[in-house]
């Protein structure tokens, strides 16, 4: 080993390495490329550090003057590349080299800056890398190593094109590090694709599987969890604990209530700024804050020295993001507990996790509060106060209390301050036991008035986190809520009324400008309208609450003709007058119009065959040459054209389901038309 690193590690108690560090460091391996699998928190980036020395340093112990970097370290979160360049930072420090970031959410300006200046190594996420790579704020023709950290994390984020791309920039000759806690099909095709000679290093033993990690599932009843997690926080007293939401929105609302039940809590999620991120990593680290609530991709790689608990508040989607949230404790031979909240619904969903990541929990029920207190008495008989010597400077006040007060005062008062630093257990029920207990009373209460109705769009869903917010209420202080057409009533317990209305403040005005009334009396509720639609003949309720009563059969009318009905003539026949009789059919009866004004009908004649004979003597006869086309023989029927003119489907009428694509085949296909 190089001789500045050796003394830099010893400065940092490093006494001996981990299996990881003593693989990647074989002399052996000194120029290979490396596909490394290994157990969070088993010193991957000092073994990283580690492996790519010889590449940059070669013989020498010092780094040159800084110019165009030499290694590229890439991460998938903005945490975990500053937590590497940290490490980096220190591990290199003896040797000289200029380590420098480049990750989102910091000036680009200053990074650009630093890049100018030089830089030996470069830790960077891969949007942010590729960005200065485009503008062409970096040189990357001097690369000797790259490392992936946390690769299998970086694909799943969607960075495969920003990985390619910035591989595809570097020298071909330089050497690739892949590290990662798992090794599944996407990560051996991109090792297969960008590296030469890949030698594979696995160090996660299914044996040795988090074996510093103590796993314990919890079932929770599905209204107790929030309460499970305030007594598993308690009952541990972990000097760093995080707890695991899948949400954005659920992470606040759990950073909420447990800042209520007066926890020193922080969150971390997508939704925060970089500085925010920082600051709350920060006061962890310091100890300001002993809680933290973060979401998956949030927490990634970060390491914090004490984390002593994880809580799943949330079960996670894979076995993979199971041991990647549970790897956050138990680092570097420290012990370490992961607690899994598991309703009943969730149990088969939790061994299954449980199963592929071939872990081993120890199945129990959330602590009691029987059980946090019992805890407390136990740490607070083994503090180390009862021995510590009295400091100088507070001889006179101890001597004042004990002349004061008794032994029985003094023990009952350094309890009671115990107890109030600390958050109260909470009551839990059986997980087993259903929810069919009959509905308590909700007691007395005082009406309000909220100026939504439903012609706004209230409804309960949306008043009751409104009206809780803004009045510091909970559900349990809210009774019935009935939206009426242009407002709304809600039902407050009496006891909490004014601390109520003094929350909301003098205007009275809740969010969107909506108005609150305090009423006087219980509200009369408005009747639903009767509902529309009914069949005739159908029942409805009656208006005076007496028994439902009929509707009347509305009154059949004779049927009348559509024409006659609108006062229109009924249409003539199609049918001629010179359209010859069949013999024994009577002629449509006539009328005439006599001398004075009066209609007689006029006589029916009688049709023999003499007579039909002479009348059709008198008709004018016609020539039917006039009306045969000119030019054609007579006699004869044009077939050809009358044929020809009945294959053109163009003058044909097809309904339009049954139309054949344009230019198909058959007597139904639509003719392409001429460009």
């Amino acid at each position: 080993m190089i001789q500045t690193l050796s003394d830099a590690l010893a400065q940092q108690g490093y006494e001996t390495l981990t299996p990881v560090q003593e693989a990647v460091t074989d002399p052996s391996l000194a120029q290979a490329d490396l596909l490394v699998s290994a157990q969070t928190g088993s010193g991957k980036t000092v073994g990283f550090g580690l492996a790519i020395a010889p590449t940059l340093l070669g013989d020498d112990t010092h780094f040159d003057r800084a110019g165009a970097p030499l290694a590229l370290v890439i991460a998938p979160t903005r945490e975990l590349a500053m937590q590497v360049n940290r490490e980096l930072t220190w591990l290199y420090g003896l040797a000289g080299a200029a380590v420098t970031s480049c990750v989102g959410g910091m000036d680009s300006r200053s990074e650009r800056r630093a890049l100018e200046r030089g830089a030996h190594v470069v830790v960077a996420t891969p949007g942010r890398l590729c960005d200065h790579i485009k503008r062409g704020n970096i040189d990357l023709s001097a690369i000797r190593a790259v490392v992936l950290d946390e690769a299998d994390e970086m694909l799943d984020l969607g960075f495969r094109e920003e990985l390619e791309f910035i591989l595809s920039e570097t020298p071909e000759d330089r050497r690739t590090l892949l590290f990662s806690a798992t090794v599944p099909a996407a990560i051996a095709k991109l090792a297969q694709s960008y590296q030469r000679d890949v030698q594979r290093i696995s160090t996660a033993g299914d044996a040795r599987q988090h074996s510093d990690i103590e796993y314990r599932a919890l079932n929770t009843h599905p209204r107790d969890i929030d309460n499970a997690i305030i007594n598993v926080l308690r009952f541990y007293e972990a000097k760093n604990a995080i707890i695991f939401c899948n949400t954005r929105a659920a992470v606040a609302r759990m950073t909420s209530r447990l800042t209520n039940r007066n926890f020193s809590v922080v969150a971390l999620s997508g939704e925060l700024t970089q500085s925010e991120r920082s600051n709350a990593l920060q006061s962890l680290r310091d100890g300001r804050a002993r809680v933290c609530v973060a979401t998956d991709v949030a927490a990634r790689g970060i390491d914090l020295p004490n984390l002593e608990l994880v809580i799943h508040a949330d079960l996670p989607s894979n076995s993979d993001t199971l041991l990647h949230r549970s790897g956050r404790t138990g680092r570097a031979g420290r012990k370490g507990v992961s607690a899994l909240i598991v309703p009943p619904k969730m149990r088969g969903k939790a061994n299954r996790l449980l199963g592929w990541a071939k872990l081993t929990a120890e199945w129990d029920v959330p602590p009691s509060a029987a059980d946090v207190l019992a805890a407390d008495q136990t740490r607070m008989m083994s503090d180390p106060s009862w021995t510590d010597p009295v400091p100088d400077d507070a001889q006179e006040i101890v001597s004042q209390l004990v002349a004061e007060f008794s032994a029985e005062q003094l023990a009952a008062a350094f309890v009671n301050l115990s107890r109030a630093r600390k958050s109260a257990p909470e009551e839990l029920s059986d997980p087993a036991a259903k929810d069919d207990r009959p509905r308590k009373e909700f007691g007395p209460s005082v009406w309000f008035s909220v100026s939504l109705g439903r012609r706004d769009g209230a409804e309960p869903r949306m008043l009751l986190p409104m009206v809780c917010k803004r009045g510091d209420l909970t559900k349990d202080d809210i009774g019935a809520i009935r939206i009426q057409q242009d407002h709304s009533y809600i039902e407050v317990l009496a006891s909490r009324a004014d601390a109520f209305v003094a929350a909301v403040g003098a205007d009275m005005t809740l969010e969107d400008g909506a108005r609150l009334t305090r009423l006087d009396t219980p509200p009369t509720l408005e009747r639903s309208a009767p509902s529309r639609g009914t069949k005739p003949g159908g029942r409805k309720p009656a208006r005076d609450g007496g028994a439902p009563e009929s509707r009347p059969h509305r009154e059949e009318k004779p049927h009348k003709p559509a024409a006659a009905a609108k006062g229109k003539k009924p249409p003539k026949s199609h049918k001629t007058d010179r359209s010859p009789m069949k013999p024994g059919a009577k002629p449509k009866p006539k009328s005439d119009t006599a001398a004075d004004g009066a209609r007689t009908p006029r006589a029916k004649p009688v049709w023999t065959k003499e007579n039909r004979d002479a009348a059709k003597s008198e008709r004018p006869k016609r020539d039917k040459r006039e009306d045969r086309p000119k030019g054609k023989p007579a006699g004869k029927r044009d077939d050809g054209a009358s044929k020809k003119r009945a294959a053109d489907t163009s003058k044909r009428f097809v309904p339009p389901h049954k139309r054949g694509k344009p230019g198909g085949k058959g007597p139904n296909a639509t003719p392409r038309r001429k460009p």
